[in-house]
């Protein structure tokens, strides 16, 4: 009997660890670690070492994003620029000079989650446009005093109708880490709803934006498409899309997940 116990005893010290359990709130705050890491139904957009899954939203236009292993920050040689350092990695940078093709995922969206982070050097501008369309805005923002507007980061751009600028929504707060830190974007975007007719009958919107884990927007909705976005019709799905003529800028752990139902606590 007692051999037969040390046999059953060295079984189960072999057996797998049961998985992780996540719990099952979905209350819009930040919790520790990145959501992808934390929660279940995650799916990256990077593939870790190519640019595979993107191309630039225009094919005719230069495209020089490159996949990098790192980035280098020279806050006192070169405060305005961000170099890559070795190839094939899980960062992507938008080439050498910082204006080149904004890029788009192959794949469409529609209702979804949305985490990313990205880091941009001093002065730097950037943007994370939603199906395309819907711009969450990327600036160097880090000390301007508050209020802040729709251009400043954590802000949502604004339409651009009869060449003025409409609408917009600024951050509630400026979250802003220093040039050359990775920040993050974390959104729970609602496409725009059209009935049967092909009608829209509800605007896109953003349900909350976090930056850097802090709040910046909550129920924002977004008449049409924001300023400098694909020139396409607003629908029930589109591609992700990175701006990437308005200064350097580098991203990594880009994941989706389809949208659930926030329980704000």
């Amino acid at each position: 009997m007692r051999a037969l116990l040390l046999v059953i005893a060295a079984l189960l010290a072999q057996a797998p660890a049961a998985p992780p359990t996540y719990s099952p709130i979905q209350d819009g705050d930040a919790h520790g670690d990145p959501p992808y890491l934390l929660e279940e139904g995650w799916a990256p957009l990077l593939d870790g070492t190519s640019l595979a899954g993107w191309q630039a939203c225009d094919p005719k236009a230069p495209n020089d994003w490159r996949a990098v292993r790192a980035i280098s920050y020279e806050r006192v040689l070169s405060p305005t620029q961000l170099s890559g350092r070795g190839s094939g990695g899980g960062v992507i940078l938008n080439g050498a000079t910082g204006k080149t093709a904004n890029l788009c995922s192959s794949r469409a969206f529609g209702d979804i989650e949305l985490y990313l982070e990205f880091m941009l050097p001093k002065g730097s501008n950037s943007g994370v446009y939603l199906q395309g369309l819907y711009e969450m805005q990327i600036l160097d923002s880090f000390g301007k005093p508050e209020p802040l507007t729709y251009g400043d980061l954590g802000g949502i751009y604004h339409q651009w109708i009869d060449n003025t600028g409409v609408g917009g929504s600024g951050p509630r707060v400026n979250a802003s880490r220093r040039p050359g830190e990775w920040q993050s974007y974390q959104a729970w975007f609602r496409a725009p709803q059209f009935d049967a007719s092909g009608k829209k009958v509800q605007p896109a919107r953003f349900l909350r934006v976090l930056l850097n884990g802090q709040l910046v927007q909550t129920d924002v909705d977004v008449p049409g498409p924001t300023r400098s976005g694909i020139d396409r019709p607003e629908g029930a799905e589109g591609p992700l899309m990175l701006q990437g003529d308005h200064g350097p800028i580098a991203y990594r752990n880009i994941h989706v997940r389809p949208l659930r139902p926030l329980v704000v606590r």
